[in-house]
């Protein structure tokens, strides 16, 4: 076969991936996927879509081989087809927030302008927590958490926080994490315990990262 021909044959292959993440609904769904399996009724509800559009999509990223599914009773469960895309969503989060001004833009005017939310690094994190000095709330699902998480860290979803901010230390900093440096269930957490009078700072990273930096 002449060489043209394989190296055509190959790119249109790899066109295949990129078609397959134009769409930013697309996107969020492997981010979700990436925190672990999940049924396409919660990624309905997660994403704000109908079963029916989380349906299709699911259906085209299957096709590209980047997800895959079982059944469990009369659930259809999906999750990442392989470990490594999760480690390309983090490269390409990393190279869109520094080829693009817009994301950067936005990521500072949410986070910095409009919440006045104060972050912690994950190494500055890990210092303090052996410490004592701060409580870790991991305010994803419970089964995201069951899944991974950050060692230490309390499982205390978004939705249960308000009826639970009680039971919280008073003198210990909060930090707050979620999926990762675009999810917003970790800015909702801090602002509601600043709200409250409680010292609250957000973690950038996700589990994600800590999984990165301990392998290092």
């Amino acid at each position: 076969m002449h060489e043209r021909h394989l190296k055509d044959l190959l790119y249109q292959e790899f066109a295949r991936i990129g078609k397959s993440l134009s769409s930013p609904k697309r996107l969020e769904i492997l981010d979700i996927l990436s925190q672990g399996p999940k049924s396409v009724d919660a990624l309905a509800k997660s994403t704000d879509m109908s079963v029916a559009n989380v349906s299709q999509h699911l259906k085209t990223l299957f096709n590209a081989r980047l997800v895959k599914f079982s059944k469990e009773g009369n659930f259809v469960i999906y999750e990442l087809a392989d470990e490594v895309i999760a480690k390309f969503l983090t490269t390409l989060h990393a190279l869109s927030e520094k080829q693009l001004i817009q994301v950067q833009q936005i990521k500072e005017e949410f986070f910095n302008e409009h919440l006045g939310i104060e972050g912690v690094s994950l190494s500055d994190l890990v210092t303090r927590m052996d410490k004592g000095e701060v409580l870790l709330l991991d305010v994803r699902p419970k089964e995201e958490f069951e899944q991974a998480h950050i060692p230490g860290a309390v499982s205390m979803p978004i939705e249960e926080l308000e009826d639970q901010l009680a039971t919280l230390p008073t003198h210990v900093d909060i930090v707050a994490y979620c999926r990762g440096p675009y999810c917003l269930m970790s800015a909702e957490a801090v602002k509601m315990l600043k709200a409250k009078g409680i010292k609250a700072f957000r973690l950038e990273e996700g589990v994600l990262d800590w999984q990165r930096l301990a392998g290092e």
